[in-house]
């Protein structure tokens, strides 16, 4: 086989960019070693987070710190035996967390977040999937008047600086909004500009089939056989060779197996996370994408069931499952909604693919010609696929990128 470009991974950054290079008339062969969307961009809490402009941080407070340390959370975890591998990433994510630095950064990210609904749009438009998307907001609930206090404070703040929307509902709104949620929360902020996902795995098949009928093409193959030709690069598929001019590395925490073979070292971590999805007793209904944010799980009414999904676990990427913070947030969750019985077989893993400096590495690998780098979108791989995939699909073709790509550039890091 031959074609224009390979794009290498197939979840949603894989998929969105292989799209935009066929809507531009490019040949595309999209290549994964299983189905599309079936690793990290399977398992999501389904959030386009239109409001997510400020990366999640490494704590700085060493109360904080502290609390962390214990391992007894919901909202993050950590595998003592894989801290000496990740200590490196982990120290350089903290530092790059430093209130001024992080500001910068957020504002480096913004330009990408701002994009990520309306980019969405034109997708989900174009595919049928409408019936897949909703489009009134997610809601954090607080069970203490301090920590709504400090989060209302800081939205005015992003509403200001980045133009978003919200609204402060009181405990009696918050009934009202989600009846059947416990009387634990005192009130809540409604985030209004973000659209949710009732099945983010059909959204991505859904851009696949618009993608296959734009001509392109999915095989299953091998990312770590690729090699350099002299007209491009070649990989090795089920379907046998294919060969194209340019090549895309999209394949989230496992770029590094094609990355590093080619001479390119990038400091990039994982944050591993699990869901699962329930029943409802009675049936009780859950309105809305709705997070307990001072335990830090969510609850998201999708179409297989309501999915609970777990914060942040650092461990090795391959490592086992240790599904420790679901079991927390469950029990904590059955206690604030009348969840019923476990739908899935087991626990979802995933993992996603962070930088210590929260940014994506998205651009034209330095020494090589026709590679290209899209990974390491971190929380955010749902919300930011299509936005990559135009960017880079622009560059490929020799347009002129809608936003400036230069802080996602793969320079900024030592390689």
């Amino acid at each position: 086989m031959a074609a224009d470009a390979i794009v290498l991974g197939a979840g949603i950054i894989g998929v969105s960019t292989a799209l935009h290079l066929a809507q531009r008339g490019k040949s595309v062969v999209l290549v994964d070693r299983r189905g599309p969307g079936e690793e990290t961009s399977f398992g999501n809490a389904g959030l386009i987070q239109r409001e997510g402009v400020v990366p999640y941080a490494f704590p700085q407070q060493l109360g904080m710190i502290l609390k962390v340390a214990l391992n007894n959370r919901i909202d993050v975890r950590y595998d003592l035996s894989a801290l000496p591998a990740v200590a490196k990433f982990l120290g350089r994510y903290w530092w790059h967390s430093n209130l001024s630095r992080h500001q910068v950064i957020a504002r480096a990210y913004a330009p990408l977040i701002e994009h990520s609904v309306s980019e969405h749009d034109a997708l989900i438009e174009a595919s049928g999937a409408q019936h897949l998307i909703r489009k009134n907001g997610w809601t954090q609930a607080f069970r203490t008047r301090a920590k709504q206090d400090g989060e209302v404070a800081e939205a005015e703040r992003l509403k200001r600086e980045y133009n978003l929307d919200f609204k402060v509902l009181d405990a009696a709104e918050l009934a009202a909004k989600e009846p059947h949620l416990s009387s634990d929360f005192v009130g809540a902020l409604t985030w209004v500009d973000p659209w949710s996902v009732t099945d983010p795995h059909a959204l991505t098949l859904a851009y696949v089939k618009l993608f296959e009928s734009l001509g392109g093409r999915f095989v299953k193959g091998d990312a770590t056989s690729l090699a350099q030709t002299a007209t491009g690069w070649k990989v090795s598929t089920d379907d046998g060779s294919v060969e194209g001019k340019d090549v895309v590395i999209a394949l989230g925490p496992w770029s590094d197996t094609v990355t590093k073979p080619l001479g390119y070292q990038f400091l990039v971590g994982v944050k591993r996370g699990y869901h699962m999805h329930y029943g409802t007793t009675d049936n009780k209904v859950l309105n809305g994408w709705t997070m307990d944010a001072e335990r830090g799980y969510f609850l998201a009414p999708m179409d297989k069931g309501i999915r609970l999904t777990t914060g942040a676990e650092f461990a090795l990427r391959d490592a086992p499952k240790t599904p420790v913070q679901l079991g927390r947030a469950e029990a904590v969750a059955r206690t604030i909604f009348p969840l019923g019985e476990r739908l899935d077989k087991e626990p979802w893993m995933g993992a996603r693919p962070c930088t210590p400096d929260m940014m994506p590495v998205i651009g034209k690998a330095p020494r090589h010609k026709g590679l290209w780098f899209a990974f390491g979108h971190a929380h955010h791989g749902l919300t930011l696929g299509p936005v990559t995939g135009r960017v880079i699909a622009e560059q490929i073709c020799g347009e002129t990128p809608f936003l400036d790509t230069r802080p996602y550039r793969p320079e900024r890091f030592a390689i």
